[in-house]
C-alpha cells in the first residue's frame, strides 16, 4: 500500500530494458584485480605532507620582484593617465584664451583694462565736448559703448567718402 501511494509508484512497474551489449559481473568474482606489490595507506598521512622550505626564498623573491613590476607599471600609468588630463586642460584653457585673452578658469573675475596707453584725462576731455566751466569737477561723463560705435562708424564712412 505503501508503495501505492508514492509520486514514483507507476515507475516502480515499468521493466528495465538491458543492451545486450553490457555484461554484469558474476557476485563471485571482483571486477577490478589489485597489484600484489600495493602498498596500504598508513593510518595518518601527515608524515608525507612535508613542507619544501628550500622554496621559501625562491617564492619570496619572485613575489616581491613582481610587486615591484606592478608598482612601476601602476606609476608609468598613473603618470601618463595624469599627462593626458594635463595636456587636456591646457588645451582646453588654450582655447579658451583664444576666446577670451587672460582668462584662468581657477582665478579670480576678469578686470578690463585699457589697452591704449593714452592718458585717461586726455580721453575724458575730448568725450565732453559741452562740458563748460559749469560742469561739476568731481564726475566727468565718458562716451558710452553705443557712442563709441557711432563714432567709429562715421570715421570709417568719412574715410571711405574720401576715396
Amino acid at each position: 500500500m505503501r508503495e501505492d501511494k508514492s509520486p514514483y509508484a507507476a515507475a516502480s512497474h515499468v521493466p528495465l530494458i538491458k543492451s545486450p551489449s553490457l555484461r554484469s559481473s558474476s557476485p563471485g568474482k571482483t571486477s577490478v584485480e589489485l597489484p600484489e606489490d600495493i602498498h596500504p595507506l598508513p593510518d595518518s598521512v601527515t608524515a608525507y605532507f612535508v613542507y619544501p622550505f628550500t622554496l621559501e626564498p625562491h617564492v619570496l623573491t619572485m613575489e616581491s620582484s613582481r610587486r615591484s613590476t606592478i608598482a612601476a607599471h601602476d606609476a608609468r600609468r598613473e603618470a601618463y593617465l595624469r599627462s593626458r588630463e594635463d595636456e587636456k586642460e591646457l588645451r582646453k584653457r588654450e582655447a579658451l584664451r583664444k576666446i577670451a585673452p587672460g582668462f584662468e578658469p581657477r582665478g579670480s573675475v576678469l578686470v578690463p583694462t585699457r589697452a591704449t596707453s593714452v592718458p585717461l584725462s586726455a580721453t575724458s576731455d575730448n568725450a565732453v565736448p559741452n562740458a563748460g566751466p559749469s560742469s561739476g569737477h568731481g564726475h566727468k561723463h565718458t562716451k558710452s559703448v553705443m557712442e563709441d560705435l557711432v563714432d567709429q562708424l562715421a570715421a570709417l564712412d568719412s574715410g571711405a567718402q574720401q576715396r
